[in-house]
């Protein structure tokens, strides 16, 4: 027998964040996918994120496409907005609801295949457009659906369960959103909680396109000898570049520090990012040097985790229209209907 619902009661003494909200009150249903998912992984460290933000269920809307890692918003933030888009079309539907409601935290979840092959394109605009979200990617390299098919992600070289080898070359989306426009980026992976919370939560307070591409193997599909989206390859060629903590500023969180130099990052709603860092020479504020720093580390058949840019004066696409400050889904048949006299002066100067 399948359960697909959680019971709705739990132990009255269970810990509560400071809207009184508890871990429970940011999950979703019973997940269905494949036991040992990485997908499933993902889930579990944003609504740990969500809870640790305090952030109120209702003020947060997810979107996503089609595929594995778009079914995972079911099983998170039961509470929150939500919105299932057709196979690529996302990041379009995000764009136009945070025009509408701007006051709301967008998070958009995609795999690789809706984002690096049908949603390529749409997820580049999406970025460029500095639209203030957090675009996660749930990147396993297949198409786990319609059976193991290597997806625009795989690494040339690796190979299928059924042994086909990938003679293309792959996408990288953390160097595309580098190159176009992403304010915040960063790589982890589905079995490093420790790496991925925090960077989920710095995402979540950035205040524009913020994007993470988070390595979660198909343990159907993609998670044997040969393929480079396995937990075992991945665990072998991780080359984390700084070890993370996310810092509110209201209730600072308390850690300790492997001995080396360490840095605060501080993002624009008071928040900190503080990074103990690995390397001494690595730079995360510069968008170049990370870009080269990322293909220099994959030629050495490295896998680079962790916070990879931050822009400190990042711009969102409602500062660059320059909107109103009321929510367009708020404004009346005033605010937009300006009169005869307004209009006829507009239309003259376009004569």
């Amino acid at each position: 027998m399948t359960y697909l619902a959680k019971p709705k009661f739990h132990h009255p003494a269970l810990p509560k964040n400071e809207h009184g909200f508890t871990h429970r009150d940011y999950e979703g249903s019973i997940s269905t996918l494949c036991a040992g998912c990485g997908h499933d992984s993902i889930s579990a460290a944003i609504i740990q994120a969500c809870f640790e933000l305090n952030i109120e269920p209702h003020r947060l809307a997810k979107l996503s496409g089609i595929g594995c890692s778009s079914k995972t918003p079911d099983y998170f933030l039961g509470q929150s907005h939500g919105f299932n888009s057709v196979h690529g079309r996302m990041p379009s539907v995000l764009t136009g609801a945070n025009l509408a409601n701007k006051q709301l935290i967008y998070l958009g979840v995609s795999g690789d295949g809706d984002s690096a092959s049908i949603g390529l394109g749409q997820f580049m605009h999406c970025v460029r457009r500095s639209v203030n979200m957090l675009y996660v990617t749930e990147n396993n390299g297949v198409y786990g659906l319609t059976k193991g098919q290597f997806s625009a992600t795989a690494d040339r070289g690796s190979t299928s369960k059924a042994g086909g080898t990938n003679n293309d070359s792959a996408l990288d989306l953390v160097g595309l959103a580098l190159q176009i426009g992403a304010t915040f980026v960063a790589r982890s992976f589905s079995g490093d909680k420790k790496q991925l919370v925090p960077l989920l939560m710095a995402g979540l307070s950035h205040p524009g396109p913020a994007f993470i591409d988070v390595v979660s193997p198909c343990v159907a599909f993609n998670n044997h000898a040969g393929s480079t989206k396995s937990f075992e390859f991945v665990r072998a060629h991780n080359e984390a570049v700084n070890r993370l903590d996310f810092m509110d500023a209201r209730e600072p969180i308390t850690v300790d520090y492997e001995p080396g130099t360490s840095t605060e990052v501080a993002l624009h709603d008071g928040s900190k990012l503080r990074l103990a860092k690995l390397h001494g020479d690595y730079d995360p504020h510069n968008r170049i040097a990370a870009m080269n720093y990322l293909q220099s580390r994959a030629a050495a058949g490295e896998l680079v985790t962790g916070l990879i840019y931050l822009d400190d004066n990042p711009r969102d696409m409602h500062s660059m229209l320059n909107t109103v400050d009321v929510p367009l889904n708020g404004l009346g048949e005033k605010e937009l209907c300006p009169g005869s006299a307004t209009l006829d002066k507009i239309n003259a100067s376009l004569r």
